[in-house]
């Protein structure tokens, strides 16, 4: 029987972080995930200068190699409308490929390693967690995402009552004669909000790869928004007119429609698993690491012992970091669907509410 002092499955942005900072604190700690790495992983994929202090980026040696295209600003309006351009004359953000960014910084965690193999089962008996039949551990931490079983397990009583965002994108390599017909600036990236306010559409173009998606919070015939979406970009030369048309989903939580179970005796949820996608945007990555350097200070100061009381500070902390989730039924969800989409198509069309609001308020303090 192999034994750890933590068990993290998910080798994502959360999981690696968690790993990194546990393994600098001299705990043992092993990296489950099903997948192998590099892994494809389809993400519109673009980090903040805080996120790269928050993982202590070494941008040279991570440039050297790997995708990291400079995003001086962008372009924001609804599906069917006028993008207003607003530009910040310097990098504000850096557009990653999520196969690449994931990799490093799992393999730069120093944790033992356990990829391509699925957590296929784990049992409590004795304060200590037997995962497998192969490991055992008296720490469990649940990074795997939004389908992570650790998290589906603890909130199984709850979970059918979570307001679910779907999401559809596809991120491929343009060969020459795609990318002359790609009309989406690499310092530019371009989003497009629904008429029904309940999503957004977006083209991130990272050199010559492209990555082209659609996120909703009604998945409702998700499918046919985005191809519809998808081919408003064709007939505007924004994107190549043999762009794949196999979309790859996803799905997660946003913060403020959730408040689930995210520690148990012996047990932590960080990331995507804990439900902590930012409420406007959806994004998920500053969410992901905040929450694992969070985690990380709390078991540390656990010292070995994770009983649920031991491990309340985390929650504390997340609650501090990100504010108290809101409810749905605040003042604006009860306004008539037609006054909010009059409302909104003004909005989108003027500058100082794309930039003051969408980009400076929303995605650039959220990623």
């Amino acid at each position: 029987m192999i034994r750890c002092d933590a068990l993290i499955v998910g080798g994502g942005p959360a999981g690696s972080t968690a790993a990194r900072a546990l393994r600098r604190a001299g705990l043992d700690v092993i990296v489950l995930d099903k997948a192998a790495f590099p892994r494809d992983k389809t993400c519109a994929g673009w980090i903040t200068p805080p996120v790269l202090d928050l993982l202590e980026l070494d941008v040279d040696d991570y440039r050297r190699t790997r995708e990291f295209q400079p995003i001086t600003g962008f372009r924001v309006g609804q599906i069917g409308g006028p993008l207003i351009e607003s530009n910040y004359n310097r990098p504000v953000s850096f557009a990653i490929r999520r196969c690449e960014f994931d990799n490093y910084l799992l393999q730069r965690s120093g944790a033992k390693l356990q990829l391509g193999e699925p957590l296929r089962t784990f049992e409590r008996h004795d304060n200590l967690w037997r995962i497998n039949n192969e490991i055992e551990t008296p720490l469990l931490i649940g990074a795997g995402g939004h389908f992570c079983p650790i998290a589906r397990k603890l909130n199984e009583s709850s979970e059918a009552a979570q307001p679910l965002v779907a999401a559809q994108e596809v991120e491929f390599e343009m060969s020459p004669a795609q990318a002359a017909r790609c009309n989406v600036d690499p310092n530019l990236p371009e989003l497009f909000f629904c008429p029904d306010l309940t999503g957004y559409g977006w083209c991130v173009r990272k050199h010559n790869h492209l990555n082209v998606g659609l996120g909703r919070e009604d998945p409702r015939a998700l499918s046919q928004h985005v191809a519809r979406f998808v081919d408003q970009l064709k007939k505007s030369s924004r994107i190549p007119p043999d762009t794949p048309a196999k979309f790859h989903g996803h799905a997660y939580i946003l913060y403020t429609h959730t408040r689930p179970q995210r520690i148990a005796d012996g047990t932590l949820l960080i990331g995507d698993a804990a439900g902590l996608a930012h409420p406007r945007t959806g994004e998920g990555i500053r969410t992901a690491i905040e929450s694992a350097l969070l985690a990380a200070q709390t078991v540390i100061s656990a010292d070995g012992n994770y009983a649920r009381a031991q491990l309340t500070p985390y929650t504390t902390a997340l609650a501090k970091n990100f504010g108290p989730p809101e409810s749905q039924n605040n003042w604006f969800a009860h306004i008539p669907l037609r006054i909010k989409q009059a409302l909104a198509a003004r909005l989108f069309a003027t500058r100082w509410f794309t930039r003051k609001v969408v980009l400076d308020r929303w995605f650039l303090a959220a990623s």
